[in-house]
């Protein structure tokens, strides 16, 4: 009787998955059917959609069902809760117009509790000269712009093929003596399955995940720049001139983001496997699109292991200016179970030029 019980209970996972897979396959087919979008420049703090960690950029940001590491923490925080040590990990990466990213997170599994992360997203646009109507030369004054993010993220795997995460975040924007802030959260899930595993095992089998990505206030700027005096009654004499006054600017959305993917190893060898990833993205700024990526992974044992990848960012977008990416690293085996990896990734932009990301972690 109890053997039937666990027979019926394995009919009914394997009925779930199945619905779950039918159900991301429609998810994914409409990107190809995208309609103009309507919402372009509508949102700001847009850096949060620029992908964070070189190997998801070099696999086209393709990683939200792949993501098992600190870059997790933005790509998926479910895929946090398969970290099997702690790990920190910097990236760097020289943006448009002088612009530089950088990116910094750890990430420390707990036994019987999950995974906490903290990540630091921030982006520099470096010092601008101040220019005005009457001095458009420069007036001999320089000021900067930055925005950053400071992210809390939690995962947990609930079973061995299922997970899930969460994240919360601080937002900031700043351009001269102009501010805003916000607030935002991060949802995310991750199932494993033996869907076409050559190995039988779940790890080699079909991986699906699903995130939703900032999903949180709007963000409106203040600050001493926006202080002008105002003739509330230029025709009249009197005390009305130059009375203090200040802009008022209208409160923007951030930039939410729907990631649904899978992927799964059509290769599985003793020391090698290759992975293909593909996503599908709802964002509400832009049309709907997909993410192509593909990775080899050839494991050295007592050294380390060694990756390359490539992929294909926005295919489907209208008018997008992404295109290709490709990139590859190495993890190195230290003393004491410790391990060292190095990464990088190049990504096309079109018409703005090409863009190169370098990462270093640490396992211990």
């Amino acid at each position: 009787m109890k053997k039937l019980h666990n027979i019926h209970n394995e009919e009914k996972l394997m009925l779930i998955r199945k619905f779950i897979v039918i159900a991301l396959i429609l998810l994914m087919i409409n990107p190809i059917f995208a309609k103009e979008p309507n919402r372009v420049g509508t949102t700001t703090a847009n850096f949060l959609e620029m992908g964070f960690g070189s190997a998801g950029i070099a696999m086209g940001d393709a990683y939200v069902s792949v993501a098992e590491d600190i870059s997790a923490a933005y790509w998926n925080p479910a895929g946090l809760a398969f970290m099997k040590n702690n790990e920190a990990n910097f990236m760097t990466q020289p943006w448009l117009v002088d612009a530089q990213i950088t990116f910094a997170g750890v990430g420390i599994p707990i036994q019987n509790v999950g995974t906490l992360a903290f990540s630091i997203i921030q982006m520099s646009y470096g010092d601008m000269e101040v220019n005005t109507l009457s001095q458009q030369e420069g007036t001999g004054e320089l000021f900067d712009a930055n925005e950053f993010a400071a992210t809390m993220s939690y995962g947990r795997a609930i079973a061995q093929w299922f997970a899930f995460g969460a994240s919360v975040k601080y937002v900031s924007t700043q351009i001269w003596h102009v501010s805003g802030s916000a607030i935002a959260a991060d949802l995310g899930v991750l199932i494993k399955t033996d869907f076409f595993s050559l190995t039988g095992k779940q790890d080699d089998g079909l991986k699906i995940g699903m995130s939703v990505s900032n999903y949180g206030t709007k963000l409106q700027y203040d600050g001493i720049d926006l202080l002008n005096p105002i003739d509330i009654d230029p025709d009249k004499n009197g005390n009305y001139k130059d009375v203090p006054g200040q802009f008022r600017l209208d409160e923007w959305e951030l930039p939410l983001i729907f990631r649904v993917g899978i992927s799964l190893k059509p290769l599985v060898l003793k020391n090698q496997n290759i992975i293909l990833s593909v996503d599908a993205l709802h964002p509400n700024n832009n049309s709907e699109s997909l993410n192509l990526g593909a990775q080899y992974a050839l494991n050295m044992p007592a050294f380390g292991a060694f990756y390359l990848r490539g992929g294909y960012k926005a295919l489907f977008m209208i008018e997008s200016q992404y295109g290709v990416t490709f990139g590859g690293g190495f993890s190195m085996n230290l003393l004491r179970n410790t391990k060292i990896n190095f990464e990088y990734a190049f990504r096309d932009i079109g018409i703005l030029g090409n863009t190169n990301s370098y990462s270093i972690g640490i396992n211990f």
